[in-house]
């Protein structure tokens, strides 16, 4: 496949470029039969504190394989990754220096895991996919996520279901002033009371070829359709509004195409930017408590029951420094 360039002029510019789809061996055919059900992509810039807590969390519920596409970290992320691989987590890291560039790297991530993964779960390292049937259960379970996909995606038309949309609720900062030393599942327990927009499970196999995919969400071949989880399902715990002294780092980068930088006058109503922030990182009046309408402890409790134990300094969970 050769690729070049066409301009709005229509003029064409040759390319030296060349893609060749890898050539699958015998050894990649035969793995097929045990290509993973549901795996995890996001992009991440500097979440070495919070990526434990993240996979290790979503490894217990159902998540085989998980890719990150590091954006440029400086902040000992390898050495985290380190420590989940010796503990036999799949992790695989891919280096993706280009900034805003969420959307071509999600693009990138499905047609690279095509082979290894059956569905791939886009959402990001601040955000924990949860349903209140879990509620009750004394331990994590794999078949916890695999059913609600494989249940979801039942379709009673001739249309099969290729996208699975989850609703986000959004927490603010809770009162905290740092970064919570047991987790953001365990920090921040304030949020807002209407639900935000969605993030996608997605069929592979039912992506379009064109890879157009919009924050999470992607274009889908002709005969397949999305579904929407209802809210009683599940939903996705998004830790957006953490304390600020984590938030303003966000002021660096924005990484996806579609949404504008805070530091550029643009879009000012726009639900990507957050209400009250003005442009510049100065943490604005009462912060710490904003975003707060519905106190919702739910993912606490349960993440609290799943990793919790006590140990000589006290209380602590799983993904805790020790």
């Amino acid at each position: 496949m050769k690729i070049s360039l066409q301009l709005q002029e229509k003029l064409v510019v040759p390319s030296v470029a060349y893609y060749s789809p890898p050539v699958k061996s015998l050894k990649t055919a035969a793995s097929e039969e045990g290509k993973s059900l549901l795996c995890a992509c996001t992009m991440v810039y500097n979440v070495a504190k919070f990526l434990k807590e993240w996979i290790i969390y979503h490894s217990k519920i159902g998540v085989d394989k998980f890719f990150l596409y590091d954006n440029g970290s400086d902040d000992g992320l390898q050495k985290v990754i380190s420590e989940l691989l010796h503990e036999s987590y799949n992790v695989t890291t891919l280096f993706w220096p280009w900034p805003k560039t969420q959307e071509a790297g999600f693009s990138h991530c499905a047609i690279h895991a095509r082979d290894s993964c059956t569905w791939m779960m886009y959402i990001d390292v601040d955000e924990f996919i949860f349903s209140p049937s879990w509620l009750d259960s004394p331990n994590p379970s794999t078949n916890m996520l695999r059913s609600l996909v494989l249940n979801s995606s039942r379709s009673n038309t001739s249309r099969p279901i290729g996208q699975i949309g989850i609703r986000c609720l959004e927490f603010g900062p809770s009162n905290q002033s740092s970064n919570p030393v047991q987790g953001v599942t365990q920090g921040y327990t304030c949020r807002t009371k209407v639900e935000q927009r969605h993030k996608s499970i997605v069929l592979l196999d039912a992506i379009d070829d064109s890879l157009v995919n919009v924050i999470h969400h992607f274009r889908l071949k002709e005969g397949y359709r999305g579904k929407q989880i209802p809210r009683e399902g599940a939903v996705v715990n998004h830790y957006k509004y953490q304390a600020w002294s984590e938030f303003k780092t966000k002021f660096r980068r924005r990484v996806s195409a579609y949404v504008a930088d805070w530091t550029e006058e643009v879009n000012q109503n726009s639900k990507d930017r957050t209400p009250g922030l003005g442009v510049v990182a100065v943490e604005p009046k009462g912060w710490a408590n904003k975003f707060c309408e519905v106190n919702d402890t739910r993912l606490k409790s349960v993440t609290q029951r799943w990793f919790g134990f006590d140990s000589r300094t006290g209380f602590k969970i799983t993904w805790q420094d020790q």
